[in-house]
């Protein structure tokens, strides 16, 4: 009598992960976790604490360089960044009108919802053309960047009293101006609120004030 064949031993059961990776699921999720990873490090990622609140602006109206009414009416709902400077001026200003030229180049992608703004130290000699003329020097875009001009008392209200800036003349009456001013970029809220002041000649202004800047846009100040 032959004797019957011996039948195979079962296989062993397939283990856990062979299971898992025959199963399309799997690949789906393979292919998914890379790119939703950049998410989940966002979200592990802290927000920057709320800028402090420095003070207030109260209200101002002086005239731009196309010769327009332009004050805190205008600027009501903008995040904005204020400097000061004056068109005679052939030492500091001509390195804080650059940075803010910087400013405006970087901030672009924030329009509508920023405007940059300066003042002139210097209104009884910048009229609205100078400014105009000035303005184009640095290649100014009129719907970002704004300068203004007024009667003296009302620009040193705005700079001294509502930006909180230094601005006078040093000179005795009779004198060639000896105009000093402050050298910092002030950002202001859309609430018309002080949120910073940046040293216009620290290498990283332009960084910081843009980043700020972005922060009160995208928080809704």
């Amino acid at each position: 009598m032959t004797p019957s064949p011996t039948a195979p031993p079962p296989a062993p059961p397939a283990s856990l992960l062979a299971r898992m990776v025959a199963r399309p699921t799997f690949w789906l999720l393979a292919l998914a976790l890379p790119a939703a990873w950049p998410l989940v490090w966002a979200l592990r990622t802290p927000l920057p604490p709320p800028l402090p609140v420095l003070g207030e602006v109260p209200r101002f109206e002086l005239t731009s360089e196309q010769g327009r009414a332009f004050g805190s009416p205008e600027l009501e709902g903008h995040v904005w960044i204020a400097s000061f400077v004056f068109t005679r001026c052939d030492t500091i200003c001509p390195a804080i009108t650059s940075t803010m030229a910087r400013v405006q180049s970087r901030a672009r992608n924030l329009e509508p919802a920023l405007h940059l703004v300066s003042f002139t130290v210097d209104p009884e000699h910048d009229t609205p053309a100078r400014l105009a003329a000035y303005a184009r020097g640095y290649r100014a875009s009129p719907r970002l960047w704004t300068f203004l001009t007024g009667p003296a008392d009302a620009v040193q209200r705005a700079v001294v009293s509502g930006l909180h800036a230094a601005m006078g003349n040093d000179a005795p009456p009779g004198a060639e101006p000896a105009i000093f001013h402050d050298t910092h970029l002030v950002l202001v809220d859309a609430r018309g609120r002080i949120r910073g002041y940046y040293d216009s000649g620290d290498a990283d202004a332009v960084t910081r004030v843009v980043r700020d800047a972005a922060l009160l846009v995208n928080r809704g100040s």
